[in-house]
C-alpha cells in the first residue's frame, strides 16, 4: 500500500460528562475555535499546524483510573509555562499528583473533567520544535507505535529502549509511546483517535489495511453506526470515519 491510502488522524476524541463544558476549557487554553460537529458532539478546529481537531463526545460513564493518553503542552520560557497553568487553573484545572518529581519541570494538570495533561517546561529537547501542543504521550509498547507509524504513514521520529514516537511529515505534535510496563486497562479508553479515509477513499478499504496492520474489529455496544469501531494491537479503541 502506499503512502497515499493511509488515512488521516482526523481527530482527537474526548469522552465527555459535559462535552460543551470541556469544549469550553479546551478551547480557552489551546486558543482554538470551537466548530458544530455535524456527527456528534462539539468539536475545536486547530489554529495552527497541529493537523487534527479534538472532539468531545457524550457519555455518562465515569471516569476511572489514569488516562492512557495525555496531551503534553510546551513552553518558551518558565514565565510562558506559569501563565498557561494560570490560565487553564482559572479556567477550571487543577493540580493533581501522578507520582511526577519536581527536578522533571513539568506541571501536571487535570481539565474539568479529571483528564490529566503536563504543561512542560522551557529548554525541552525533545519537543523543541513542536508548537504549544508538544506531544500526544500515551502508555504503550514498541509494537503500538510501530503499528501507528504505518498505519498513518508517519515516519518514527524515536525508536530507543522500547519508546516509540512518530510525526506527521506536515509538522504538528510528536504522537509518543513509553514502552513497558504497560498500565492496567480499566474499562473504555476515555480518549481515542478517529480516522478517515479521504474525500475519494474506502472506508472498508482502509479497515481492510488496518486489520492486515495488526488492529482488531471490537463491539463496545455501539449499534448500527457509520463508523467502524478498532483496536490497535495495545487493546486501545479507535474508530473509523467515513470519508472526509
Amino acid at each position: 500500500m502506499g503512502r497515499g491510502m493511509t488515512c488521516q488522524l482526523f481527530a482527537i476524541s474526548f469522552d465527555a460528562s459535559q462535552p460543551l463544558r470541556l469544549a469550553r476549557f479546551w478551547s480557552g487554553v489551546l486558543g482554538w475555535e470551537a466548530a458544530d460537529d455535524p456527527h456528534d458532539g462539539v468539536a475545536l478546529l486547530p489554529s495552527d499546524d497541529t493537523g487534527f481537531r479534538i472532539r468531545f463526545l457524550p457519555t455518562r460513564r465515569p471516569k476511572v483510573g489514569q488516562n492512557r493518553m495525555h496531551f503534553d503542552l510546551t513552553s518558551t520560557s518558565l514565565e510562558d509555562q506559569q501563565q498557561t497553568v494560570a490560565r487553564a487553573l482559572g479556567l477550571g484545572a487543577r493540580h493533581i499528583d501522578i507520582g511526577q518529581r519536581p527536578e522533571e519541570g513539568h506541571v501536571v494538570l487535570a481539565d474539568p473533567d479529571g483528564n490529566e495533561f503536563c504543561v512542560v517546561g522551557p529548554g525541552n529537547n525533545f519537543l523543541a520544535d513542536c508548537g504549544f501542543v508538544g506531544a500526544l504521550a500515551c502508555d504503550g509498547s514498541q509494537e503500538v507505535g510501530y503499528f501507528w507509524s504505518e498505519a498513518l504513514g508517519w515516519p518514527l521520529v524515536w525508536d530507543q529502549d522500547q519508546e516509540t514516537a512518530i510525526r506527521s511529515p506536515l509538522g504538528g505534535p510528536k504522537i509518543t509511546w513509553g514502552g513497558p510496563p504497560l498500565m492496567p486497562r480499566t474499562g473504555k479508553d476515555r480518549l481515542h483517535f478517529d480516522l478517515a479515509p479521504s474525500v475519494h477513499g474506502d472506508q472498508q478499504a482502509e479497515v481492510d489495511r488496518l486489520l492486515s496492520l495488526g488492529a482488531t474489529r471490537v463491539d463496545i455496544g455501539q449499534g448500527e453506526v457509520s463508523r467502524v469501531v478498532m483496536a490497535d494491537p495495545d487493546g486501545n479503541e479507535f474508530c473509523v470515519l467515513t470519508p472526509r
